[in-house]
């Protein structure tokens, strides 16, 4: 249960701590799910903050407006879909992660 809401943090940190909480919770916990939850995470708010600050750079060409909509939805949702998941207790992991983390 105590991994539970470890896991709905990291995906809820996506609002008020997208970095450190993840970091913080890697740190404290002895989980190995909750680890890589919290790994998944930040890599997920990384990659998603270097490709909408790259699409609002295109958008004055107009081709970033719509990656810019589509990754700033995904920015939004996706944590949310891993909330309810770990709510559920169901596994769930980040798109644009698993290259990075095994």
């Amino acid at each position: 249960m105590h991994g539970k809401w470890l896991k709905v943090l990291v995906h809820a940190s996506t609002w008020f701590a997208p970095v450190l909480c993840p970091i913080i919770v890697y740190l404290i916990s002895s989980d190995r799910d909750v680890k890589r939850i919290s790994l998944q995470a930040l890599v997920f708010h990384v990659i998603m903050a270097g490709l909408i600050w790259l699409s609002s750079l295109l958008s004055w060409l107009l081709i970033g407006i719509p990656f810019l909509i589509v990754f700033a939805l995904m920015a939004f949702f996706c944590p949310i879909k891993g909330i309810l998941r770990a709510l559920n207790e169901k596994e769930y992991h980040y798109p644009f992660t698993r290259w990075a983390i095994k």
